[in-house]
């Protein structure tokens, strides 16, 4: 279908306007599909205190050039963003730095229940059950059910459980094969940790978004869920998508992440998950590092890599494979978090929505190459990957902020916007 989308100052204020309409300027889109910009609802931008790694100028350049116009990013920064004060800070950081929208989840620690239930400007919750840094780690089921019954924003959780990993390490000491990580991070200590935290949800009837699903057991688990109740979302990665413990032998620690990869069953019960409806959101969990330290000897190698720059055409180009629609990619990587996380006027292309639009070209053939990347570790783990489907033109609040002109890319030196909330309400109701 073709028709046009007018846009004045921020907004979206008319579809398939009147043909006499005039405007002051006009974007032959001829070819191309026009599509909500894409929400990224889990990235570590790494802004203040590991700047080394990633800084919210590179991350956002990043966002624009993938198609992303807003991010939601996680607490463990330096220092980890556990009061109002401190994610303040942070909301400060990105106006004068972000080229895309932005906001900032608060961290739970188990002791700052009275910081979560009064946090305002914030997207939600984050719990690391597991695999956490700083003082985030809430592993004490105390601390845990005071969180769920005395909070009300919605929660997310990084699902790990603690004791299964610290038993796994001590059984797998002194490996120095990186393919060990999906040994000690294994299925079992995802699946306690992801039933743990959807009996806490059930019980307090507490809105909870399973992040990174890596397991087919979690999906039968999440769907199980979703059949008593509407309390429980749950996303899935790129990396958990499409990676496998297979490609250690290839990429060696660049596919080192938590939750670790895991088998290609995993992979395909994660993708029949988003296909059914089980998972809402792909995200990226993109989590950069140096090279340098990447290739650092197992285990000393840190966890994580950089994905959002890549992913909306990773699954572009699934639906040119055949694999799921057009429709769908929108409903996973616009619609559903826009939905789950209360964002005010994003994720459709509306009359009354924000005027946040990426133009993609689905015939566009690109090969990832390190040297291209805008993230600040300037590596990704897709290199050399030709991928058929790419972003070629997005807008942020009516403002271009990326395009290709003669070939080259092109960068607005505009800022996105804190990101508004809605009234926290039951999902799906």
């Amino acid at each position: 279908m073709e028709t046009s989308v007018l846009v004045v100052d921020r907004k979206i204020v008319d579809v398939d306007p009147a043909a006499t309409v005039t405007a002051d300027e006009v974007v032959d889109a001829r070819g191309l599909l026009l599509l909500p910009g894409v929400i990224d609802d889990q990235v570590h931008f790494r802004e203040p205190g590991l700047t080394d790694k990633e800084d919210l100028a590179h991350a956002s350049r990043a966002c624009a050039k993938g198609g992303v116009t807003s991010f939601l990013e996680m607490p463990n920064t330096i220092p980890n963003a556990t009061t109002q004060k401190l994610v303040d800070d942070k909301l400060a950081i990105a106006a004068k730095s972000s080229l895309v929208n932005f906001g900032f989840y608060i961290g739970a620690t188990p002791h700052n229940v009275g910081d979560l239930k009064h946090a305002v400007r914030t997207p939600g919750i984050k719990i690391f059950i597991g695999s956490s840094t700083g003082d985030l780690l809430v592993d004490s089921q105390d601390a845990l059910e005071t969180i769920f019954a005395e909070t009300t924003l919605p929660i997310c959780a990084h699902c790990e459980d603690e004791t299964t990993v610290k038993r796994n390490a001590t059984t797998y000491a002194g490996s120095t094969d990186v393919a060990t990580h999906s040994k000690v991070r294994d299925h079992e200590a995802a699946l306690i940790a992801t039933t743990r935290a959807i009996d806490l949800a059930e019980r307090h009837q507490h809105r909870f978004h399973v992040l990174h699903v890596s397991t087919a057991g979690e999906v039968e688990l999440i769907r199980a869920a979703k059949k008593k109740h509407r309390f429980v979302t749950a996303e899935a990665c790129p990396h958990h998508l499409f990676f496998s413990i297979d490609d250690y032998d290839r990429l060696g620690s660049l596919v080192k992440m938590n939750p670790s990869v895991k088998t290609k069953e995993d992979n395909a019960a994660l993708f029949a998950g988003l296909l059914d409806g089980t998972i809402e959101v792909v995200a990226t969990d993109h989590a950069p590092h140096s090279m340098a330290d990447k290739k650092l000897p197992y285990p000393q190698c840190p966890s994580g890599l950089p994905a959002v720059e890549n992913y909306l055409a990773l699954m572009l180009d699934q639906v040119n494979q055949g694999r799921c629609s057009i429709q769908q990619v929108v409903a996973w990587m616009c619609e559903a978090p826009a939905r789950v996380w209360n964002l005010q006027n994003k994720g459709k292309i509306e009359v009354g929505y924000d005027a946040d639009l990426v133009l993609v070209d689905m015939n566009l053939e690109r090969t990832i190459r390190n040297e291209d990347q805008q993230t600040k570790c300037g590596w990704s783990p897709w290199n050399g990957s030709t991928l058929k489907g790419w972003p070629v033109r997005t807008w942020v609040m009516g403002q271009q902020v990326f395009g290709i002109v003669d070939g080259k890319e092109k960068y607005a030196t505009t800022y996105g916007e804190a990101i508004q909330y809605g009234e926290a309400v039951q999902y799906g109701t």
